[in-house]
């Protein structure tokens, strides 16, 4: 039996495109979404639509890193940083905008978002289709789709009101080519500070480059100009399990295992959560 439209995704079609063609719109057709010419990407049984082609991106979170992740944000430890997303966005949008999220997990913060702009639709583009299951279900106005953030988007120009990059790759061409001219790209990302006291522990975890904030202005000052940036920073004290699900959901759980991090007590019972969120306008 074919599986159904999910409706979050119907009402994304019109800012889809063909990732073959690049231009020409998809229509669903029997479980699936295709072009005129005939290019097909499956709609999978959890709400998400598949439209990656070729080579599959292989750096995409695994089911462990997504389940880990998942229990640390239900936990509320990242509700401040949600929170100042949100409202970004709902001052730089309209209600009935469209809000694109690239790289987005589980679509924690893009529900975030939608909470807070009743009348906007959501997109979330992520290479995990473990992510995706909970993103296409994150928000009854959220679609999903598999995409990698480093090919050009499959959406047509200008037909997104706010563009989210949070903890993300980034693509800068593609963020100015999708964003309406009056739109606002928010970007999130750690300081220096973030997660320190983990990071002294662990030596696997992965290090912020302290020349991170240089090579994102450089990345971004040809099409972006930052319009506002806050801090996020406050202590988080980590209850049961949440510190290993902490060093789970991030790429350096590929390097570690929960039975090194229990035998070996490096976890600490409090951390510095730390994050910068800039919103930018399109020059």
């Amino acid at each position: 039996m074919p599986v159904l439209l999910p409706p979050a995704l119907e009402r994304s079609l019109d800012v889809l495109r063909c990732p073959t063609c690049r231009t020409r719109r998809l229509h669903p057709d029997r479980g699936s979404l295709r072009c005129p010419a005939g290019h097909t990407f499956d709609i999978a049984r959890h709400g998400y639509v598949g439209l990656l082609t070729g080579n599959r991106a292989t750096s995409g979170d695994d089911a462990p890193m997504v389940q880990a992740r998942d229990r640390f944000l239900a936990a509320g430890r990242y509700t401040p940083i949600r929170q100042a997303v949100a409202l970004l966005a709902a001052n730089s949008a309209p209600r009935r905008g469209t809000v694109v999220d690239v790289g987005c997990g589980t679509g924690y913060y893009l529900a975030g978002v939608l909470d807070r702009l009743p009348g906007a639709r959501g997109l979330g583009l992520d290479t995990s289709v473990r992510a995706l299951r909970l993103a296409a279900r994150a928000h009854e106005r959220a679609a999903a789709a598999t995409w990698d953030v480093f090919r050009p988007f499959p959406m047509a120009d200008e037909v997104a009101d706010v563009v989210l990059d949070v903890f993300a790759p980034r693509n800068p061409a593609e963020f100015c080519r999708v964003l309406h001219p009056a739109g606002r790209l928010i970007v999130v990302r750690p300081t220096g500070r973030h997660l320190a006291e983990l990071r002294g522990r662990v030596p696997a975890m992965v290090t912020v480059d302290p020349t991170k904030e240089q090579r994102l202005h450089r990345a971004l000052d040809p099409c972006f100009e930052a319009v506002v940036t806050e801090r996020v920073e406050y202590s988080m004290a980590l209850m049961g399990s949440e510190a290993l699900d902490l060093v789970g959901m991030t790429p350096s759980a590929r390097h570690l295992s929960r039975a090194e991090l229990d035998d070996g007590g490096l976890l600490p019972d409090r951390v510095t959560v730390s994050v910068l969120v800039t919103a930018y306008t399109p020059r």
